[in-house]
């Protein structure tokens, strides 16, 4: 976690939650922040829910006036036409949506997203002034195969190679084989691969853009956990599945800058 940087928490809701759930549980996870005297200003908080719930989520965040950030999970590489099923980012900006997760690991592997894919949704986010969060990572094979920086480093430089322009974009290093088996990278081995992925940023893009650029963990995050993860100075973040759903886990996720002061 840089002092230049505002850590990040992002709960990815994946599909979970229909909009009457989704109610709640930003109702109480604003409730629960607010009577532990959160400070956005130094951490911020981000919810993606499924877009069926997007509607819903932004009209409670606004009527509220809660200080947690609004995201979604996907969006099309077009900005409208006879793409069915496809959801325009033209159509998040009207919904206030601040960010877009794009190639997670799940899209590459059942939706068949290459990095060609990322790279032409990532251009369509910056087009419309949304923060893509470029999800990047390795499957076991690729880890035992090339190491685990090659494939990060590969992908991110695919993302951002050769945009025509560039915006505020976060990048989220997700080791596959750590999503959702409750299998964890090292603080060290996370802190390894941000660093190596921040290098290509610079190489790609400029030395200035790396250094302001956010750069998550995730893959089984858990309150107990995330501490370690942002005591480096290269993480600033995490990305959060299963755990997001729990409002006490991610709230406790969300105050970890507690945990670092024990």
């Amino acid at each position: 976690m840089s002092t230049e940087r505002i850590p990040f928490i992002a709960g990815n809701w994946k599909m979970n939650l229909d909009h009457q759930q989704a109610i709640a549980l930003v109702q109480k996870l604003a409730w629960t922040l607010a009577d532990a005297n959160h400070d956005y200003s130094k951490t911020e908080v981000a919810v993606f829910p499924p877009f069926t719930d997007l509607r819903t989520v932004q009209t409670l965040i606004d009527a509220e006036k809660f200080e947690i950030q609004l995201g979604a999970q996907d969006l099309s590489q077009h900005d409208s036409g006879a793409y069915t099923g496809e959801i325009s980012g033209a159509f998040l900006k009207k919904l206030d949506v601040k960010y877009v997760i794009i190639g997670h690991s799940e899209r590459r592997r059942y939706h068949n997203e290459t990095d060609e894919i990322v790279h032409a949704k990532v251009a369509a986010a910056f087009k419309q002034d949304l923060v893509p969060v470029i999800c990047v990572g390795e499957t076991l094979d690729e880890l035992e195969q090339y190491g685990q920086s090659a494939v990060p480093v590969r992908q991110i430089k695919a993302a951002l190679a050769e945009q025509s322009q560039v915006g505020e974009f976060i990048v989220a290093y997700e080791p596959v084989w750590a999503i959702g088996t409750g299998q964890v990278a090292t603080p060290e081995q996370a802190a390894e691969v941000a660093s190596a992925i921040r290098e290509a940023i610079a190489q790609i893009l400029t030395p200035e853009i790396a250094e302001m650029t956010r750069i998550l963990y995730g893959g089984s995050v858990k309150a107990a956990n995330v501490a370690g993860f942002l005591k480096s100075p290269e993480v600033d973040g995490v990305l959060v599945g299963g755990a997001s759903l729990q409002v006490e886990e991610f709230s406790g996720i969300a105050r970890f800058l507690k945990h670092l002061a024990l």
